[in-house]
């Protein structure tokens, strides 16, 4: 998947693993919500990404920024459903070099937009409700907020209530417009600051709000 900014390739543990954990190498915080991780060697983020990338389901990519050697963050399709037309995004670990950049949200943009165009009417979005940071991504991301589910889950042993997001194929032709004017070069000075923000977009389509954020 490739846009203006970013590009998204399969996750290949041989090709990818060790720049991406140098991009991660000392953010030990990006792994406080993930269960798994921090990873202590190259070897140890190689091994994982092996075995993960064996499985049918989640299904990684590496996002690099367009033109970009090395990627700089991961993301993945989980709980994929075809047979009810659903499917999750997950296992988001954005390095610093990506956090809040053009190629960070267009990499979303991506998987949702790929994800609807291949007849899923439901993409989902879960995280520990502790995770405000995530929340307020989902939300920005046009993601309606649709509760929190109480100890739905233990994680490297503590629990976890998860606050649910989605977008259904119904709100997609909107938000898929706001991101278009959201990604427009127009849409940017000569510095690279937004002069509209996607919130601001997104928050005329989204059914619900986030009241915990």
């Amino acid at each position: 998947m490739q846009g203006r900014f970013a590009r998204l390739d399969r996750l290949d543990a041989d090709q990818h693993a060790a720049h991406l954990f140098a991009q991660f190498a000392g953010h030990d915080g990006l792994w406080d919500y993930m269960p798994y991780g921090p990873f202590t060697s190259a070897s140890a983020y190689h091994r994982w990404a092996k075995e993960t990338t064996a499985n049918r389901d989640p299904v990684f990519w590496a996002i690099s920024e367009l033109g970009a050697a090395h990627p700089v963050g991961v993301a993945s399709y989980l709980r994929i459903t075809p047979d009810h037309g659903s499917i999750e995004v997950g296992h988001i670990c954005f390095s610093p070099a990506l956090q809040r950049s053009r190629a960070a949200t267009e990499a979303m943009y991506l998987m949702m937009d790929w994800a609807f165009s291949n007849g899923y009417r439901r993409y989902e979005w879960k995280c520990n409700a502790l995770n405000l940071p995530s929340r307020r991504a989902a939300q920005r991301l046009g993601f309606s907020f649709e509760g929190i589910f109480r100890q739905h889950m233990i994680l490297k042993g503590r629990n976890r209530d998860s606050a649910w997001f989605a977008i259904t194929d119904q709100d997609w032709p909107a938000l898929r417009e706001a991101y278009a004017a959201w990604l427009n070069p127009a849409n940017f000075d000569a510095q690279g600051r937004q002069r509209e923000r996607l919130s601001d977009l997104t928050n005329l389509v989204r059914v619900s709000d986030d009241p915990g954020i």
